[in-house]
């Protein structure tokens, strides 16, 4: 047994100081060949001071030998040393044997410095050096599925699969593929590969990705049994809530979709839109106080999301609090972007207050952007009959009897103004 064998069997027990003792002796007495292989264990179990020693020792002997200086790239950038990596990695021509590993190391490198698109580049350039080198295909696919670039992504996972490799680097490439189709809206091609996946072998992020995916395809059912187990084993995982609430929700479980929300904001309090979501249900369940009561929690955290402002100002208006629907919505209609349903709202609020020059600048505001419904057009014809505005009149009559062509009374209002 030489020295090497005996210093990893001694590491293996657990026996450090003696482990120190024959690597020493391996150092001075086993060949290069037995040198270069514990360098390798001991790079694969951590120990990369004694790792790297071997490599140097062996490079001072064989200055050729490029793919040391990819080992001791590889090791120096595990030690945050990256200029250092660089340094042996520019040392490497494309000449060399070993240029495609270093092309691979530096685009590693690249990664982790968030320098995508020269890992990219590194990559692509492997790739077609070696076109058929599984390890380059798969190293570039994870790189666009960390970039988000699914599209990119999927051909290269389809092209390793179809050449019969389905796992990589304990990376499971039916499950990323399913997961990479579901991230770039492609469904169905999606479902294909993810009911592939047993569910007990499901990362919690796969067995989200499945559910959302059954959820885009209207399989709600198994949307909601993925979600409710996922929730079950990790009740943390905060993203699975709005959805499980979606699918509750769309299956007219309303009071188990309220229930969802609430214990998803017993976990992530801070989420805005989950409040906002769970006031969306709870109006639908007839609880306005509760509806009230999220709607300005979400308001208070957010207070630029229009979409909480809306859902109160329609509370206070059905409701009848036009004061408290002035105070809240006025604010949000000096801005250039305002939402045209608070020009409405205000508009039924200054009517309501008897304020009609007020109520007539919010109804102007307002029509452009409601021709089309009923429920705005008819009491605005009342309001602008009475402000006396006939041309406004007709146009809007005109354009209610489009939406309403049966409404008589309408219809007569109509006549009686072009005669």
């Amino acid at each position: 047994m030489s020295y090497a064998e005996t210093a990893l069997d001694l590491l293996e027990k657990g026996q450090l100081e003696e482990f120190k003792k024959q690597y020493a002796l391996s150092l001075r007495h086993d060949d290069d060949d037995t040198l270069f292989s514990l360098a390798e264990e001991l790079y694969s179990l951590g120990f990369l001071n004694q790792s790297r020693r071997i490599y140097e020792n062996l490079l001072k002997k064989y200055p050729t030998e490029d793919e040391l200086r990819t080992n001791l790239a590889d090791i120096a950038i595990d030690e945050d040393k990256n200029d250092e990596a660089l340094e042996y990695l520019n040392e490497v021509s494309p000449e060399s044997s070993a240029y495609v590993q270093a092309l691979m190391v530096a685009a590693d490198l690249y990664q982790t410095q968030e320098l995508f698109e020269v890992s990219e580049q590194k990559l692509l350039t492997a790739k077609k050096l070696a076109p058929d080198e599984p390890v380059i295909t798969f190293a570039l696919a994870e790189l666009y599925f960390t970039m988000r670039e699914f599209r990119k992504a999927i051909p290269l996972y389809l092209e390793l699969i179809t050449a019969g490799t389905t796992e990589l680097s304990r990376v499971n490439l039916v499950e990323r593929l399913g997961v990479a189709y579901a991230n770039a809206g492609r469904f169905e091609q999606a479902i294909g590969y993810l009911k592939q996946i047993h569910t007990g072998d499901m990362t919690p992020d796969v067995k989200f990705e499945t559910a959302f995916t059954y959820l885009q395809l209207k399989d709600r059912t198994a949307a909601i049994r993925l979600f409710g187990e996922l929730k079950d084993s990790d009740s943390h995982y905060t993203s699975l809530y709005p959805y499980l609430g979606q699918a509750l929700e769309e299956e007219n479980r309303l009071a188990e979709a309220l229930t969802t929300l609430q214990e998803g904001l017993g976990v992530d309090q801070y989420n805005e839109k989950l409040w906002l979501q769970a006031a969306h249900v709870a109006t639908k369940l007839d609880d306005e106080a509760l509806a009230e009561k999220y709607l300005k929690k979400g308001h208070e955290l957010d207070s630029d999301d229009l979409g909480a402002v809306i859902q109160l100002s329609n509370l206070y208006v059905k409701q009848e609090r036009w004061d408290e629907n002035e105070d809240l919505a006025k604010p949000y209609v000096k801005a250039e972007d305002a939402d045209p349903q608070l020009y409405w709202n205000l508009a039924v609020t200054a009517e309501h207050k008897e304020e009609y020059d007020l109520a007539r600048k919010y109804y102007d505001a307002a029509q452009p952007f409601f021709m089309d419904q009923a429920d705005f057009l008819k009491p605005a014809i009342y309001f602008y009959r009475e402000e006396g505005a006939s041309e406004t009149v007709v146009k809007l009559l005109q354009a209610y009897l489009k939406v309403v062509p049966d409404d008589a009374e309408m219809a007569l209002m109509l006549e009686g103004y072009q005669d």
